[in-house]
This record gives C-alpha cells, sequence and structure tokens, in this order.
C-alpha cells in the first residue's frame, strides 16, 4: 500500500498556554548541490569555520555533553543546495559566519563557495487561530524507542494516527517552548493524509520515518523543524494551500 489518506477528521488534541510571539527567522539558501545525507557534514563544516565555542550552532557544551534545547539554527538541504534556518537568537548569532572573508567549506571532497542563492529575513507573529493551516512534513522522526515500541502495539489505523497526532502536538510544543512562544489557544492537530513509514538513517542507526499532511490551528513557519535530529535536516515542515 503506498499511502494512506484520512478522509474524516481525526480526533482534535487540545493543549492550553498562553500569548503572541514575535519570532526572528532567517532562511539563507546557497549555492552548490547537495544531499540530504551529507547534511551532518555540513554543520561539522560550518560549526569548524564559525568556531565551536558558538554554541547555538552545534548544542553542545564544552564538556562534550548534549543541551538539550530545541535548535535555532537548523541545517538543510532545499532545493537540492545547503541551507541555514535561523530563529531568534540564531538569527544575532549567524554573522559569527558572515563576517568571514572566505565562506568556502570543504564537504565530500569538493569545495563549496557557499555564496548566497536565496535570502529570507522575516520576522513573524506567531500564534494561534480560530482557522486552520495546511502542512507538509518529511522524514519526521516522532518515536523513541519506548513509543516505537508502543506504536508497534497498536493494530487499529485510527487509533495509530491519533497516536501520531499526540506526538506532532508534543513537538509543536517543544518548539513554541524553545522559542519562547505561549500559545493561548487550544492546539489542535489533524494528520489528513499519510505515506507508509520508511526507514531512515540517523547516526548509523535506523529509525522510523513520516512524510505526511496534517492540518493545525498553530501557525508554523516555513521549513522548521519538528521532532528528533530538526538541526539535521528532518521533519521540515512546509505550508501547503488548503
Amino acid at each position: 500500500m503506498a499511502s494512506i489518506h484520512i478522509y474524516k477528521s481525526q480526533l482534535a488534541h487540545n493543549f492550553i498556554i498562553t500569548k503572541l510571539k514575535k519570532l526572528k527567522y532567517l532562511r539563507v539558501e546557497f549555492e552548490g548541490n547537495l544531499k540530504p545525507f551529507e547534511i551532518p557534514a555540513l554543520r561539522g563544516a560550518l560549526v569548524d569555520k564559525i568556531g565551536k565555542n558558538h554554541q547555538v550552532f552545534h548544542n553542545h557544551n564544552g564538556n562534550d555533553g548534549f543541551i538539550y534545547r530545541y535548535p535555532l539554527v537548523q541545517y538543510k538541504v532545499i532545493r537540492n543546495q545547503p541551507a541555514l534556518l535561523c530563529l531568534d537568537e540564531g538569527v544575532d548569532e549567524i554573522h559569527h559566519f558572515f563576517q568571514k572573508q572566505d565562506w568556502s567549506i570543504d564537504i565530500s571532497g569538493r569545495t563549496l563557495t557557499m555564496k548566497v542563492s536565496r535570502l529570507d529575513m522575516k520576522q513573524f507573529n506567531l500564534q494561534a487561530w480560530d482557522k486552520s493551516f495546511y502542512f507538509n512534513i518529511r522524514n519526521w522522526i516522532a518515536l523513541s524507542q519506548k513509543s516505537y515500541a508502543d506504536y508497534k502495539l497498536i493494530e487499529n489505523l485510527a487509533e495509530r494516527i491519533r497516536f501520531l497526532e499526540t506526538k506532532l502536538i508534543g513537538n509543536i510544543l517543544s518548539f513554541a517552548k524553545g522559542v519562547d512562544w505561549h500559545i493561548e489557544k487550544q492546539v489542535e492537530v489533524s494528520i489528513t493524509h499519510m505515506n507508509d513509514p520508511k526507514w531512515v538513517s540517523l547516526k548509523n542507526q535506523k529509525v522510523l520515518g513520516f512524510d505526511l499532511d496534517f492540518s493545525s490551528n498553530v501557525f508554523l513557519p516555513n521549513f522548521i523543524g519538528l521532532g528528533k535530529s530538526v538541526s539535521l535536516g528532518y521533519g521540515t515542515v512546509v505550508q501547503k494551500k488548503s
């Protein structure tokens, strides 16, 4: 079965948090071809160029420990080109790269000049609405080891959809917390179309990834990541027309 269509709106999941958030947003796309599996090499090369003392670019502290927070700098492939997505503090910190005289980096035995091909800088008023927005999310890593075991035990398709909707809401709340956004309305999510899950590679391991469409009353900016490993391009959200 190639895909699953959900024609009837699923159960809405509701959570309450409070107020409007102004979000600084910068998306930079660079010339040159890059494959999704090369994103970790892109991050490593840019961190070396910028300097490991700037933690927002790698989310590790000086003791090699991981900083558990929503990544404010995310590395992506957009239109087959290397790209950076910066949010809030990440927008302020990106000058550590652009102030370099030489932007070029070496990846997989070749040099990328990192010449800017597209730059999109905005400020969003993030809020929840009384209407729905429509999104696609790709390579969404929704499940931990424990929740994957719980997911496998669910045999009914509608219940699996509701289970994933709950995970998606949790990811939206994690994004909101990470950018200091307190949503003032009930958060509603409905998965409307889902391809069959697939195995994707993450840090030399296979994990379950989802490609699906969903609607929500929460506005999400283009190309932000939801779920696990969003700094490496997983779980990228793109807006769709209704």
